[in-house]
């Protein structure tokens, strides 16, 4: 059974290229996907791609930080993703990708190089060599703190649109619902979230009043909040949320694409935190990264691809 391939990155030619020889000359199944959260969101569900082929061009951390949906996905038994890449790019992929494992193929890319890559891909190796003609394979050494589950925290008073939520959500995210503030501030004094999806309108205690009472509690802050809201309170929402400056807002009900993405955008412009975890007056306040910097560049051997023979394109 040929492989199923899903094509992406900014390099436009290099992706038709490798569409093309992938189709011609190995009968693989490719699909071609925009290079953008939302496309690759909507894809690899639906498509479930053994191999994805990135290919990258004039990259920053914002455009390499659109691939980490494939973060926990990648690796022996799950998707094998490729990265064609030249050096500016590559050191700039290996220094923001959440990914956990990938192999990186400089251009011009060896036929030779893919193809061989592919072959042990069909072989179902679990295990790869870094010392393969061509092809290098790089293993994030960050890769394991930083995918664990992040948490999230939904409050909203309508039970199906929690539920909704939370089966759009499950495969990324660690999901808590709640419906009312009362319930939520009762979960916050004990554990921890990563950001909290708030609904505008709920009874009792709407979502502006229980934002306000997040930004007055000390431990709450820095917690990074979406409102939820319908489209009948747009105006409302945007003229409230220019006074009360959260994270931001989604209008419901959310494509399950659109509200990932935006989720990924809040994640990515806070700092860590650690997620989920029982609170205590030590902790509470102690946010410092303990991650050990270093450089990406000594985890894998580099292959000069003018050593090998073969076309290149």
């Amino acid at each position: 059974m040929p492989l199923k391939v899903l094509v992406t990155g900014k390099n436009e030619e290099i992706a038709r290229d490798i569409s093309t020889h992938l189709v011609t000359d190995r009968g693989c199944q490719v699909i071609r996907c925009a290079p953008s959260r939302e496309a690759l969101i909507d894809k690899i569900p639906i498509e479930l791609p053994q191999v994805v082929i990135i290919c990258l061009s004039y990259e920053k951390a914002l455009s390499v930080g659109i691939y980490d949906v494939l973060a926990g996905s990648a690796g022996p038994g799950g998707i094998s993703v490729i990265v064609v890449a030249n050096a500016p790019d590559k050191k700039a992929f290996m220094n923001h990708t959440r990914i956990e494992r990938m192999f990186f193929l400089a251009r011009p890319v060896s036929i030779l190089a893919l193809y061989e890559r592919m072959n042990a891909i069909e072989a179902e190796l679990e295990k790869y060599s870094s010392k393969n003609e061509g092809s290098t394979e790089f293993v994030n050494p960050k890769a394991a703190a930083r995918n664990q589950k992040k948490h999230i925290l939904v409050i909203d008073d309508d039970a199906q649109q929690l539920m909704q939520i939370k089966d759009h959500l499950s495969d990324f995210y660690d999901v808590t619902l709640v419906s009312s503030g009362e319930a939520a501030f009762k979960f916050l004094s004990k554990k921890r979230t990563n950001l909290i999806l708030l609904d505008y309108m709920m009874p009792d205690m709407n979502g502006p009043q229980v934002y306000e009472q997040i930004q007055k509690t000390p431990s709450l802050w820095g917690i990074p909040v979406i409102f939820l809201t319908g489209v009948n309170e747009k105006s409302t929402v945007l003229k409230t949320l220019t006074e009360l400056k959260p994270q931001g807002y989604i209008v419901k009900p959310a494509k399950k694409s659109a509200l990932i993405a935006k989720i990924l955008d809040v994640l990515d412009s806070v700092p860590e935190r650690e997620s989920n975890e029982d609170l205590s007056e030590d902790d509470i306040y102690d946010e410092a990264d303990t991650e050990t910097e270093g450089s990406a560049e000594e985890e894998f051997e580099e292959i000069d691809p003018s050593d090998l023979k073969g076309s290149f394109f």
